[in-house]
């Protein structure tokens, strides 16, 4: 059985429960059956579209045209950091100015905040399940991941949802180390070819982790990791004494060299530097 707590109270609300209710528990006995199926059957697959705002700096670094392809993409809503609306607390807005998803994100420290628009050509993902976001089942699966007390994030969501459903992405369903070689020999010539992952390592035990980062540095292409602290040792080290003592969260990496530390769902971004 999935020990995952966010699962959990996924599918207690999938089934019909409210997990802010005090008698939660013994709601989840006396549907245990049903929850219990639920969990078997769902992952936790949040696909926090905010986190589009930890990634946009470190992409528009990078000289395009751009081929992105995302490792754990679930329903691809990360996928398309060139159509929504970005709010730095440095700068003026940035990004289509009639996108319905508006990511606000406080920052820290030099963000090199880009001029002008991302330029993406292509992009597709790998996922051992795909979602699409066509189907009103999965959506609301996805709805019921969201934090209970997190309003914000629901509506930035279903935002997101309508945007990607206007031009659904492919995801391609395989096992990042089985897949990742031949997507991104798909990818068009002439483009930069950027492979970027978002809250996946912790679901790779340290041999998967340790072949995909392999694997990552031999292809050409560029590598921009999005995790927890302590889920890429290698990168925690490569940092050092220049993260923040205040400060936990992600550790946004490109190419193996840590950049900044942010906000789990891209609420806050402090670059290092």
């Amino acid at each position: 059985m999935k020990r995952q707590p966010n699962l959990l109270f996924g599918a207690v609300r999938y089934a019909g429960g409210t997990v802010e209710d005090r008698d939660v528990v013994e709601w989840i006995v006396e549907h245990w059956r049903r929850v219990r199926a639920i969990m078997l059957a769902r992952r936790t697959q949040t696909n926090e579209v905010g986190r589009c705002a930890t990634l946009y700096p470190i992409l528009a670094s990078i000289p395009g045209p751009l081929a992105l392809i995302e490792v754990g993409a679930s329903a691809g809503l990360c996928l398309f950091p060139d159509r929504y609306r970005y709010s730095y607390d440095q700068g003026e807005a940035l990004g289509p100015q009639d996108s319905p998803v508006v990511l606000e994100c406080r920052t820290t420290g030099p963000v090199p905040l880009p001029g002008g628009p991302l330029e993406v050509v292509w992009r597709a993902g790998l996922d051992i399940n795909p979602l699409d976001v066509r189907d009103a089942e999965e959506m609301r699966w996805l709805e019921c991941l969201v934090w209970p007390e997190q309003e914000h994030r629901l509506r930035r969501l279903r935002a997101a949802v309508r945007v990607v459903a206007a031009e659904p992405p492919r995801i391609v369903a395989a096992d990042l180390n089985d897949g990742l070689r031949a997507l991104v020999a798909q990818a068009p010539e002439g483009a930069t070819v950027v492979v970027f992952h978002s809250a996946v390592m912790p679901y790779l035990s340290l041999e998967e982790r340790e072949r995909f980062t392999g694997t990552v540095r031999e292809l050409p292409v560029r590598w921009i990791s999005n995790e927890g602290t302590a889920r890429l040792p290698e990168l925690l080290e490569r940092a050092g004494g220049a993260l923040p003592q205040d400060r936990a969260g992600f550790l946004p990496s490109l190419d193996g060299r840590p950049l900044a530390v942010a906000g789990p769902h891209g609420q806050w971004l402090h670059w290092l530097g």
